[in-house]
């Protein structure tokens, strides 16, 4: 088993999904995609690092295991899936990104070998902590931790001693630095800037105040390029987009070198490999750079699926699926029963690609996102939010504003928030109490206050 795990990578950025800039080019997550299924309707429960990657190793709500934030680690006590493989004679290993806390990168419950660093980490010359020892290694992180992972998979992994490879890249976190065989790849490429992207009446005229606001904050575009008085590390928006598109490229580059370290081996008929994102991001729509919000291009993720004989090639799968359904399929695909006291909020996905006996197998119908505001960022309120496969509700908690309904048939790219049409009352009022309902039986509705930790960055830049 092989779950393969970046940051900041927004599900349409990928060469096989037609929105992607037409000059991106990324053959091997193509490879993956051609050869496997691609989940086209994958999403996190919270689009923010570690309450997102705290769900995926878990399989529940940031309401129920408690990271809200990237400052604080997990509490002390919270179980995560590897440890289930573990007991049931599975080798696991941890290499890259754990960010759950920033200042440790001690080894963690789960793993019999252990390879990270703190925090965010850096893109050159990291310091790994490995099983325990500080370890400096010169290069690319993205390269390095590929190198790392590609070593670990030479040791005996005999169908008597199965293994879970963790792969947990820093790539594509902002602020974008692609590794120098890639710098200045695309920088002459003309950019397709978004719709939404303007600072138009047009694009603000429905939408909450906030989101107007928040262009203005240190997420949004025209925060940048404002004079070197106030050191701002943001670049001008055209090198942020080529940035982004370079990163990806060089992580494409070490996921195909995964690949075909497995099919050398021999390995990959016997393996089960899955990538996906641990949030969205936006590049200019709504005029925001970031993600932590409701909006389709901060919660959808890419999540791609490769096991050959297994699941057939080129399939997609149009259902809902979250973050929080990883735990429970990588333990159903290794054959563990999932059992109540696993207390897991997702399901397995394995019945999506499974040969269907009618046409479609039962599934969620909508899902569920939750956000808390953070002292360290206050542009973006706490929101809650339901999705269907068409509608959208928004509702933002603690904000002197207005929530939002979105038609995502009529309008995908999010431009004309409903909330007040009369025609779609009944539908707000019904997902409303929907999202309420269902979060209040779980223990969704009781918000944390923290103690204030880390930097506070709230200059707003609105003339």
């Amino acid at each position: 088993m092989v779950f393969i795990l970046s940051d900041d990578h927004r599900y349409d950025f990928m060469s096989c999904v037609d929105s992607c800039p037409d000059f991106l080019k990324t053959p091997n997550f193509d490879r993956m995609a051609n050869a496997g299924a691609h989940f086209r309707n994958a999403f996190v429960s919270t689009s923010l690092c570690s309450p997102s990657r705290a769900s995926i190793l878990t399989g529940r709500y940031m309401h129920h295991h408690g990271v809200v934030d990237n400052q604080r680690p997990i509490p002390a006590g919270t179980e995560f899936f590897p440890s289930h493989l573990q007991h049931a004679g599975y080798t696991t290993a941890f290499i890259g990104k754990w960010h759950m806390g920033h200042d440790d990168d001690a080894p963690r419950p789960g793993f019999d070998f252990w390879a990270s660093f703190r925090g965010q980490g850096v893109y050159t010359n990291p310091v790994l902590n490995i099983n325990g020892t500080q370890q400096t290694f010169d290069g690319y992180t993205t390269d390095i931790l590929t190198d790392v992972a590609l070593d670990w998979l030479k040791q005996d992994h005999s169908e008597d001693n199965p293994y879970l490879l963790y792969l947990s890249y820093k790539a594509v976190h902002y602020p974008f630095q692609p590794s120098p065989r890639d710098e200045h790849r695309y920088r002459d490429e003309a950019i397709d800037y978004p719709e939404k992207m303007a600072n138009t009446e047009r694009n603000y005229r429905t939408q909450p105040r906030w989101v107007l606001d928040r262009r203005y904050s240190i997420h949004g575009i025209d925060h940048m390029e404002t004079g070197a008085f106030d050191k701002d590390p943001v670049p001008d928006f055209d090198q942020l987009f080529h940035q982004y598109c370079e990163t990806v490229h060089g992580l494409d580059e070490n996921i195909g070198r995964v690949l075909t370290a497995l099919e050398e081996a021999g390995d990959m008929d016997n393996t089960i490999v899955i990538y996906m994102g641990d949030n969205g991001f936006h590049l200019g729509e709504h005029g925001f750079y970031d993600k932590r919000d409701a909006f389709e291009t901060s919660i959808r993720v890419p999540m791609l699926a490769l096991a050959p004989g297994r699941i057939a090639a080129g399939t997609k799968i149009d259902e809902l699926v979250q973050n929080i359904d990883v735990a429970p399929t990588v333990l159903d695909l290794c054959g563990i029963t999932l059992t109540e006291e696993m207390k897991f909020d997702g399901r397995s996905m394995q019945s999506l690609w499974q040969p269907r006996l009618s046409s479609t197998p039962p599934w969620r119908d909508h899902i569920l996102y939750e956000y808390h505001w953070e002292w360290n960022f206050p542009a973006t309120p706490t929101t809650l939010a339901i999705r269907t496969d068409r509608f959208k509700y928004v509702y933002y908690h603690g904000d002197w504003d207005q929530d939002s309904f979105y038609d995502l048939q009529t309008d995908p790219i999010e431009r004309h928030n409903l909330i007040d049409v009369p025609a779609y009352q009944d539908q707000i009022e019904s997902l409303r109490n929907q999202l309420f309902a269902e979060l209040a039986e779980s223990g969704g509705l009781n918000l944390p206050i923290r103690i204030p930790e880390g930097e506070r960055l709230d200059q707003r830049k609105r003339p």
